[in-house]
């Protein structure tokens, strides 16, 4: 396999004594681990952390870039995110009844002489964000050993 940087995927080297893992992405590296209740080292955000860092990200781009488009004044963005496995039956918009789901929190505060109007739907946009839209959809994942 080959080495050099490549946008179109992300590779993830782990080894078999420990958590903690690579990330390559183009020219990016990051570490991935686990916390040491669970046998990790804590050299990095675990794979939850990332999947909220991502939504994150991607919230306050698309918001950034909203603003930006209309000529609003927005000044800045925090996404603060938790992730936590609840039981389904607290859910009342779900169809997913019995066990448990994963639920998503995001609160978002945004800086700037903003209206009402505009701060509302600025949290319209935030659930458009292409990572929101793909984490709501229907994923298809397709893993497969490699040659």
């Amino acid at each position: 396999m080959s080495t050099t940087p490549d946008r179109d995927q992300v590779v993830v080297r782990g080894g078999a004594s420990g958590l903690a893992t690579e990330i390559q992405v183009g020219p990016h590296r990051l570490t991935a681990d686990e916390s040491t209740a669970v046998g990790g080292t804590e050299t990095g955000p675990d794979p939850y952390d990332l999947l909220l860092a991502a939504l994150g990200a991607c919230t306050s781009m698309t918001l950034g870039l909203y603003a930006r488009r209309k000529g609003w004044p927005l000044e800045a963005t925090t996404v603060r995110l938790r992730h936590a496995k609840v039981h389904a039956a607290d859910c009342a918009a779900c169809e997913t009844r019995e066990g448990k789901i994963d639920r998503i929190e995001a609160d978002i505060e945004v800086a700037g002489r903003l209206t009402e109007a505009q701060r509302a739907r600025l949290l319209d946009i935030a659930q458009r964000c292409p990572v929101y839209r793909t984490l709501t959809s229907e994923i298809d994942i397709r893993t497969r050993l490699a040659s």
